[in-house]
This record gives C-alpha cells, sequence and structure tokens, in this order.
C-alpha cells in the first residue's frame, strides 16, 4: 500500500539580537584571522576495522614509506595489516598562534576503514596553502561513534570513521603579521547591513569621543588608528571589541524541509489575507488473482491483476482569514489558527508569500 499524505512543520519563533550584541560577535577584524591547514596520515592500532589493503592500496603505500623511514625493510613482503587507516586530518591555525602552542584537530578516514575508535595517528605534518608545514599531528583518536559487527549484519551509530584529537598539534612555524605597524583597520560585518555598520561607528565614536570610526559601507567600518591615540592597535581592538551594539536583521523566514523546522524572525510581518488548507491522503493497494487450470487440463496459469485505490480528505476544508500582523506573536497566533500540524505550514507559507501577503525574506533549504 503507498500512501502520499501532507504532514506539518514546527513553527519555533526567535528573536534575533533584540537585544546588544557585543562588536567581536558582529564583526571580524581584517588580517586578524585563522588559517587552515591540512595533511594525510595512517592511523594505526584499531582493532580489526581498517582499511582493506585491496581495495586502498595507497594505505599499503603509505605504510611502507612509514616503515622503511623506521629502518624497517618491507620491500616485497606480503602483509595484509587490518589494523590500520588511511585518513585526512584538518585543523586551523588561530591567528597569533606562536611555535610551540597546541590546537584541536578532525580526523577522518578516507578509506574503507569501518571504525577509528581506538586509533592512535602517528606523525604527521601538516601544511597551509603555500604547501609549509605549520603544524605536526599526532596522538588518541577521540570518535563519536560506535559500530557492531556479526557474521550476516552490521550495525554502525554515530559517524565512527572520524574523529578528533584534542591539542592534537603542535604549532611549528609562526605566519607573520604586524599588527603594530598597521595605520588603519577595518571592521567587517558577518552579516552587511548599512544600520548596524552605523551604529557600530556611532558606538566606536561616542567610546573615544572623538571620530575614529567611519562606515564604508554597508559591511566595512574603518578605524583610525593615529586618531585613537592608544598605546597600541592591540590596546585599541582590545577596548572595541566589548562596546555593545544593537543589530538590525532583515526580515527572515527559514524553513528547513527536511526536519520540516520553521524559524520565523521578529520584523516578520504578514498583510490580510485569507487561507484554505486540506490534507489529502491517497492510498493504492494491489491484491492480484491467480487463475489456476482444472485438474489435468492443459490450460496455463493466469495472475490477473486487482487494484484498490482510495482518496481521503483529511478534514473538512475551511477557509480562514488571517489578519494584518504587526507583531510576531500575532503573526504565529494567525497561522496556528488554521489548526494545522507542521509540514503543511511550510505550504501555507510558501502560499502566502507567492501571494505577496508576507512581507520578508523567504529562504526555503
Amino acid at each position: 500500500m503507498k500512501k502520499i499524505i501532507l504532514i506539518v512543520a514546527l513553527i519555533v519563533p526567535t528573536f534575533l539580537y533584540s537585544s546588544p550584541v557585543r562588536i567581536k560577535d558582529l564583526v571580524e577584524f581584517d588580517g586578524v584571522r585563522g588559517n587552515d591547514l591540512i595533511g594525510y596520515g595512517l592511523v594505526v592500532g584499531l582493532n580489526g576495522t581498517g582499511d582493506g589493503i585491496r581495495n586502498t592500496p595507497f594505505t599499503e603505500e603509505l605504510m611502507t614509506n612509514v616503515l622503511e623511514r623506521l629502518g624497517v625493510n618491507v620491500s616485497g613482503e606480503q602483509f595484509r595489516p587490518k589494523n590500520v587507516a588511511s585518513v585526512m586530518i584538518t585543523a586551523t591555525l588561530p591567528p597569533f598562534s606562536r611555535a610551540g602552542s597546541k590546537i584541536d584537530v578532525t580526523v577522518s578516514a578516507i578509506g574503507d576503514a569501518k571504525s577509528l575508535l581506538g586509533g592512535t595517528l602517528i606523525m604527521t605534518p601538516l601544511n597551509a596553502a603555500d604547501g609549509e608545514v605549520y603544524a605536526v599531528a599526532q596522538g588518541s583518536i577521540i570518535a563519536g561513534g560506535a559500530s557492531a559487527e556479526g557474521q550476516a549484519a552490521w550495525v554502525s551509530q554515530g559517524v565512527p570513521t572520524a574523529g578528533i584529537i584534542p591539542s592534537g598539534a603542535r604549532v611549528e612555524r609562526e605566519i607573520s603579521f604586524d599588527l603594530a605597524s598597521l595605520k588603519q583597520i577595518r571592521l567587517a560585518l558577518r552579516v552587511p547591513d548599512f544600520t548596524t555598520a552605523g551604529r557600530i561607528e556611532d558606538a566606536i565614536n561616542e567610546s573615544f569621543g572623538k571620530r575614529i570610526a567611519l562606515m564604508e559601507d554597508s559591511g566595512t567600518v574603518s578605524l583610525n588608528v593615529q586618531e585613537a591615540t592608544v598605546r597600541s592597535t592591540a590596546h585599541l581592538l582590545g577596548k572595541i571589541e566589548n562596546i555593545e551594539v544593537t543589530p538590525e536583521r532583515k526580515a527572515r523566514v527559514v524553513v528547513d524541509q527536511r526536519s520540516g523546522t520553521i524559524v520565523i524572525g521578529e520584523d516578520v510581518r504578514i498583510s490580510r489575507v485569507a487561507v484554505s488548507q486540506g490534507s489529502l491522503t491517497l492510498s493504492v493497494a494491489e491484491a492480484p488473482i491467480v487463475l489456476q487450470p482444472n485438474p489435468f487440463s492443459n490450460g496455463e496459469t493466469f495472475v490477473v491483476p486487482r487494484s484498490d485505490i482510495q482518496m481521503e480528505e483529511g478534514r473538512e476544508i475551511k477557509i480562514i482569514e488571517i489578519r494584518e500582523s504587526t507583531t510576531l506573536s500575532q503573526v504565529v497566533s494567525g497561522l496556528n489558527s488554521l489548526g494545522v500540524s507542521p509540514r503543511d505550514m511550510i505550504e501555507i507559507l510558501k502560499s502566502v508569500n507567492s501571494a505577496g501577503a508576507l512581507h520578508a525574506e523567504f529562504l526555503v533549504h
């Protein structure tokens, strides 16, 4: 039996940034950023859950190279270890990281290994986009999943083929950046908005009692370091990043069709509109009939198809008026007055948006 059912979604009213937020949570400081690192290495010590050497020959090649560097000659040897796996290692080198400091790394299997639980990553260099080695990773992996296998079945919970190593890489090379020599610093807004940028400019100038900040566009506010007359650029950023600003946000409705979740921003408004909604259930059942010939006859057996199709309305269809809304609570109350459960609400919002009655940016994922 096949059923086509229109289900419903969950409305989560969310007030985004309705209270003051620190500038450090709204912007990125130009030049003060992390750098991505990547490496290719080997995990050992797995409990028979490593790569199949026939399917991933690069694991055997990497293992051979590692052993030869350690003085073990395995040329021409036929070894089939099940406790090793090839992995990719990723990490982010934070700004102003110094040689000798440690950073977290993420380890992910790239072959057919079933689990990295209990594995140990052996020494692996991590490169940046320029090809230089900036850190070296090594350590025991913490994987967040679990798996079990029998003769005829295998079950897995979570993702046992990926894990992390807290403080698993040591920084070997520093990225030079002379913050003290900058005469001007730009603040890049994570969500560009002219109103928010203007408020950041006003808040900084008011805090210093002079005009040291200037809004260049919706996503950039520049700072005049010399005009601020502070001991250093770092002192200027330290004082600015904790200034609070009330940001502005676009009216927005975000829909996740996979999970049936709806997030409605505080400034969403709906014009007066009438909505009719109903759910439809369509059922198709197959019950074929087998016709057989009489005993000792020369006839043939036939299968006669028989289908039973039913179409049913879930409930009485009504037309309900949603009055013009001026607050988020009125929007939610108006939509809830339809008496629908969650995924139908997504279709209703799509239709209201198509009718031009939803005054917000409508995003569907």
